[in-house]
């Protein structure tokens, strides 16, 4: 395949990108982790946001640019095909359940235990779920429709077989001419393709694999993008980051003692907490604390597993209307008005996105 597949940063322009001049005085980003089936949660604060201040119409119009990985990634590219936010939370309290299925634990003397040991070790060799019960969800809602065709901008992180970060991107700067044409669902798939969970994703001869590797927390990815393709006062920028569930994590006695494979197995699950305060932190500084809101789930709920589709669907929607409510005044800011038509470059076409 390497032999043969292009390498995306063959075409990277190493000149300083000509930035468009930006037609008004604030900038608004919406940023959502990945996190697997606990997406219901960012997708439940903005439904509930909705519900709240838009009189239940889309929220992605009140974005200038939305960034998502993995499932927030999902969730961005629905609310730039022209979902509501609840219509993207019943997609996942709908399917989840098919999605994630439980796993049978046999009616046997210590099934239980012998279950455990057996998808333990299946756990080590092979991924945990098949695709098809995810990619008909997609394909049934967002069909054949291209990146192209949605009505905002957006960053959807993933990354492919030469283990080069990708970033696909609608074409809201002329620069961007490679992702335009391809299906939401392509996407939607490849940044989802979460290693263990399932396998990675192959289209035609490029395989991708979930963009929460290296940017689970996108919110550095939609910043940099949007103040180098915009002339932008970064102080007029303003940022909504929505999280899975940030809990607090420790070295273990293991680890610090012994070190080794086996005491460090959680490795990614560190790695990718250790990236969203490092892009919340980076943000901060950039743009100016006051100006991002963060809101995730309360450590206090406990650790939710990114497969336990009960757990999400009976707790996570609750805590979302808690957070909006907790947050109201701040939140209410991102939704006192629409924002500006979205150009689109289709080619040598200038066009203008269609109005969410």
């Amino acid at each position: 395949m390497h032999s043969k597949q292009r390498r995306r940063s063959d075409g990277t322009l190493y000149a300083r990108r000509d930035q468009l001049e930006w037609q008004g005085s604030e900038f608004r980003i919406l940023s959502i982790d990945g996190g697997g089936i606990k997406g219901i949660f960012p997708a439940a604060v903005l439904a509930e946001c909705e519900k709240r201040f838009l009189k239940s119409k889309s929220c992605a119009g009140y974005f200038d640019l939305i960034a998502g990985t993995s499932t927030g990634g999902i969730i961005a590219l629905g609310l730039g095909h022209g979902l509501t936010a609840r219509e993207a939370l019943e997609l996942y309290l709908e399917n989840g359940g098919a999605i994630f299925p439980k796993r049978i634990v046999p009616r046997i003397p210590f099934g239980k235990a012998l279950s455990a040991g057996y998808q333990f070790l299946r756990d080590l060799a092979v991924y945990r779920y098949e695709r098809e019960p995810l990619e008909k969800v997609l394909r049934d809602n967002f069909g054949n429709a291209l990146l192209g065709d949605v009505n905002t901008r957006l960053n959807i992180p993933t990354f492919d077989g030469f283990n080069e970060v990708n970033v696909l991107k609608t074409p809201h700067h002329p620069d961007f001419k490679l992702d335009w044409k391809e299906e939401i669902v392509t996407a939607a798939l490849a940044t989802s393709a979460a290693p263990t969970f399932f396998s990675a994703y192959r289209n035609g001869s490029r395989h991708f694999a979930d963009g929460g590797v290296w940017a689970n927390n996108p919110v550095m990815v939609a910043l940099v993008d949007a103040m180098t393709c915009f002339d932008l006062d970064r102080h007029n920028i303003s940022i909504l980051s929505l999280g899975c569930g940030d809990q607090d994590l420790k070295m273990s006695d293991g680890q610090i003692k012994w070190g080794g494979l086996i005491h460090w197995r959680t490795i990614i699950e560190s790695a990718m907490h250790l990236q969203s305060q490092s892009a919340l932190g980076q943000a901060g500084l950039l743009i100016g604390r006051h100006q991002l809101l963060r809101m995730s789930v309360s450590p206090t709920l406990g650790p939710i597993a990114l497969d336990d589709f009960e757990r999400a669907r009976n707790e996570l929607p609750k805590e979302a209307q808690r957070m909006v409510e907790e947050n109201a005044e701040q939140l209410e800011e991102f939704f006192d008005a629409p924002r500006f038509a979205v150009d689109f470059y289709h080619g040598s076409r200038k066009v203008s996105a269609k109005s969410s």
